[in-house]
């Protein structure tokens, strides 16, 4: 191997270990996650095991960051965010940035009313934002229903219930904006119990 590889391949761990503290998870929750051992994600933060891709591609997946930003691949010079939309509990969720940690934006697509798998509002640690681009949106916060129309703009601590959904027969577009926390409860796949 040559030394620019054996360079990139250093600066493997470091970027993981920021991406699991900007997250705010811990090794146990990320090996939960990834099916990686704790021990095995502890050494290669610490760079004590070289990684492979079959260990990379599940923490780019869990991070949603693409696999070039792990090991710190020259730019291209293409400034272009290649859109991958995920699906996750019916909605189509398309990331708009690209940068580990901090706050992310999405375009969230919501199904028709009485689509939607579930109503039940969810609380989580964070705060969000949220525009809507197309549609009607139903917006349950605590004991509060309301309706908002296109331009229309929210915003909410996280930790009250809230259920967010199309309020008509047509899908509900959204820009939203949310942190670590938030992003983590939206994208990521719930825990297998």
């Amino acid at each position: 191997m040559d030394d620019s590889a054996g360079d990139v391949l250093a600066g493997v761990g470091p970027r993981l270990r920021a991406l699991r503290r900007a997250r705010q998870t811990t090794l146990a929750a990320l090996a939960n996650e990834t099916g990686l051992t704790a021990s095995t994600l502890s050494r290669l933060e610490n760079g004590k095991l070289r990684p492979t891709l079959e260990q990379l591609l599940p923490l780019a997946r869990a991070y949603g960051v693409p696999l070039d930003d792990l090991v710190a691949a020259p730019p291209t010079g293409d400034p272009r965010i290649h859109l991958r939309p995920i699906r996750h509990a019916g909605l189509v969720l398309v990331p708009l940035t690209r940068r580990a940690g901090g706050v992310q934006a999405y375009k969230v697509i919501h199904p028709p009313a009485g689509r939607a798998p579930t109503t039940k509002p969810q609380t989580h640690e964070g705060y969000e934002w949220f525009y809507v681009l197309n549609g009607t949106v139903r917006f349950v916060l605590g004991d509060q229903e309301f309706r908002l129309g296109v331009g229309e703009a929210a915003e909410f601590d996280t930790r009250i219930p809230h259920w967010i959904g199309s309020a008509d027969e047509r899908p509900a577009e959204l820009l939203a904006l949310f942190g670590p926390q938030g992003e983590h409860a939206h994208v990521t796949p719930a825990h297998r119990t």
